[in-house]
């Protein structure tokens, strides 16, 4: 198989990671975001890592791309002005939203603020029912009428969404047909394309979020196609999306709401290859960057996915607080604890942890950058996590002077204490987020952490790994090779897919094979012409499931449709498939109820070749201890005192070599903080295991 010249680039809230791959090795570089231009730091990452390899830009055989703009211009309400236009009568549903409460008990409740104001929403007088028939037919002098309005407000966008529109579609594409007709230079977005599942809510604020995220994404990959064109950088862009595989410039485009988690995703598939190289069942994924820390469970090599997530939660652990997205996404907990998370003081004088971060410009105060304010990476300076003169490889120098002034204004002062106990108490305060926020998404899928293995990766996780596993009661973690990039690399061994979903109601007891196989089709060609827009040569793989429920239950289970059932799917199947995956997940049947098909979803799957096929096997054999003259004073969280910590490079300890805590591992893009009862050993494969030594 051809070794090609492939790039990953991955656009986080403080940095941006770029990695080639080029005959079978990978070269890595990270520089600061450039928030303004995004693509300025693409530029200067390329231009980086190619003169680290050797390879010129036009060599470049392919590059996948995953960035966090989508997802930062939904929780910054920085995006398009929209107008939705929906169905007489319906007007205030992304308002109303479900009227559940999150939060039963607390009277000064705070909802998310709809992201399409009313004054700029619109109603249609068309109605199709839940079966898909029209009872009221949509008049074009009603379109045209309300496109006059359209115009007339300057929207730069237009979400649309009819009640029941992805069971009829015929009323959204007559109003969009006129749209582009009068209006060519509006964006618009159809429900019944970007989101076509039942569940209006849900439903209309998918299409709102890509409506507004959507002239925004289209102008960013025009502006990086010229800039790379002007590099002679000419081979084909494809995107990372949430849900775990790579689409089309022209699908991301369509449909950018797609790739809001794109980022974290690239981290789960990353993790995920660890883990079967490894040979893990249950690991716990942790991505900690400089603005953010992502949580993830993989069980059986693969990560937990799921059809609905929320952003933009105005309660940090709260489901319901935020704004709910409709499309396949790799499940994960993401929460505001990175490097540059930012430190303060509450009402209570409690230290509080993010989720504001400083970001690229102007950093921590350990940049002088012009940040004045304590973050993590202030923390993890002065206790002794962080070597200032030789931060992301040399390229940044830390004044611990900085650090220990920020944190002595900001905390030090307002709870009398010393810059080396206000770091502390930051260090402690972000790991416990990141430890409640792992325990609470460990309880919701049922699961016992103490039996998994942590995969840390991002610029930071592995400088508190070893604490977390000591928070959570998780006896080992690995770091992988390339971990400060993990996101990057985790583009490279993505497949190429696209799922394609469908709410088409029916309850078993009217099953109908015809039906049911002419939806298979219609998804399975959908998702089919997706992944062959890719370009791609690599054979294409069939997944289908079909969501589950008994009648009356308010919510369905995945329940995978195997091969047989494709071809010819019957009552009784669907109903033994359901039946064995109910009893696995709740332990008994409910007996004497109906059950119901509420969404199916084909995905279309084209593997990437990967370089982690082989399984990593270890060895008997004895290993030596690795020798260091080289020390520094380390904070140990868990003895609540400095101790003096050997300090090597990582490339240093091998598969035949062991090193014992307390030490630190250093390479150019993080560190690894092996604290007193850990002992770390190497791996054929580059990666470092760390062990919780039994006392």
């Amino acid at each position: 198989m051809k070794k090609r010249s492939r790039l990953g680039v991955d656009i986080g809230g403080t940095f941006t990671d770029v990695v080639l791959e080029h005959q079978g090795k990978l070269y890595s570089n990270k520089v600061l975001t450039t928030f303004d231009i995004p693509e300025d730091a693409i530029i200067e990452g390329i231009k980086g890592v190619c003169q680290k390899s050797g390879v010129l830009p036009s060599e470049i055989e392919q590059i996948i791309h995953g960035t966090t703009l989508a997802t930062n211009s939904l929780i910054e309400r920085r995006g398009a002005k929209i107008a939705l236009i929906t169905t007489k009568g319906f007007r205030d549903v992304i308002e109303m939203r479900t009227e559940s409460r999150f939060e039963q008990y607390d009277l000064n409740l705070v909802l998310p603020i709809p992201l399409v104001p009313r004054n700029c929403r619109y109603t249609l007088n068309e109605r199709v029912d839940a079966q898909g028939s029209i009872l009221k037919e949509l008049r074009q002098e009603d379109v045209d009428k309300l496109i006059d309005v359209i115009e007339v407000a300057n929207f730069e966008s237009v979400a649309v969404g009819f009640i029941h529109s992805y069971l009829n579609p015929s009323h959204e594409r007559m109003l969009e047909k006129s749209l582009r007709e009068r209006l060519p230079h509006v964006s618009v977005s159809l429900s019944s394309a970007v989101s076509p599942q039942m569940r209006e809510y849900e439903r209309f604020n998918t299409v709102c979020a890509n409506a507004f995220v959507k002239p925004m994404m289209k102008s960013y990959l025009d502006r990086l196609t010229n800039r790379l064109s002007e590099q002679e950088v000419n081979c084909p862009v494809f995107l990372m999306h949430s849900g775990g595989g790579i689409i089309s410039l022209d699908s991301a485009t369509e449909f950018p709401v797609r790739l809001i988690e794109s980022g974290p995703a690239g981290g789960a598939i990353f993790a995920a290859k660890i883990a079967e190289r490894h040979d893990l069942d249950k690991v716990l994924s942790f991505d900690m960057g400089g603005t953010t820390a992502k949580i993830c469970l993989i069980k059986d090599k693969s990560p937990k996915t799921a059809r609905v997530f929320e952003v933009a939660r105005t309660y940090r652990f709260k489901k319901g607080s935020g704004m709910p997205i409709s499309i396949p996404v790799i499940d994960m907990v993401e929460i505001g604890a990175g490097g540059g998370s930012l430190a303060n003081i509450d009402s209570m004088n409690q230290i509080r942890v993010g989720p504001e971060s400083a970001g690229s410009k102007p950093g921590p105060a350990c940049y002088d950058l012009g940040g004045n304010r304590p973050a993590v990476t202030d923390a993890d300076l002065l206790l002794g996590r962080l070597d200032g003169d030789n931060f992301a490889g040399g390229s940044i120098n830390l004044s611990v002077e900085k650090s220990k002034v920020a944190l002595g204004k900001e905390i030090g002062e307002a709870l009398s204490m010393e810059p080396i106990e206000s770091a502390f108490g930051v260090s402690e305060v972000v790991d416990e987020n990141m430890a409640n926020a792992a325990r609470m998404h460990a309880v919701e899928n049922g699961e016992d952490l103490a039996e998994f293995t942590m995969i840390a990766f991002g610029g930071a996780a592995p400088l508190h790994a070893a604490r977390l596993c000591q928070k959570l009661g998780i006896k080992k973690f690995i770091v992988p090779s390339g971990a400060g990039v993990g996101s990057a690399i985790g583009f490279l061994r993505a497949p190429f897919s696209f799922e394609a979903t469908k709410s088409v109601f029916m309850p078993l007891g009217k099953f109908n094979q015809e039906v049911v196989l002419k939806i298979l089709k219609e998804l399975t060609t959908e998702s089919t012409s997706f992944v062959k827009n890719c370009g791609t040569e690599e054979p294409i793989v069939i997944e289908a499931k079909a969501y589950m429920r008994y009648s009356g239950q308010g919510w369905e289970i995945p329940v995978i449709i195997d091969s047989v059932q494709m071809v010819d799917p019957t009552k009784n199947k669907f109903q033994e498939a359901f039946e064995l995956q109910y009893k696995s997940l709740f332990g008994r049947l409910v007996q004497g109820l109906d059950v119901e098909i509420t969404v199916w979803s084909v995905n279309a799957v084209a593997n990437t070749a990967s370089e982690y096929s082989e399984s990593i096997v270890v060895s008997n054999k004895s290993k030596t201890e690795l020798e260091s003259t080289k020390v520094r004073d380390l904070f140990d969280p868990a003895l609540g005192k400095f101790t003096e910590a050997k300090i090597a490079d990582r490339k240093a300890l091998s598969s035949s070599s062991y090193f014992t805590g307390p030490a630190v591992l250093v390479e150019d893009e993080t560190t690894i903080i092996i604290p007193t009862n850990f002992i770390s050993e190497g791996r054929e494969d580059g990666s470092i295991v760390v062990k919780r030594v039994d006392q």
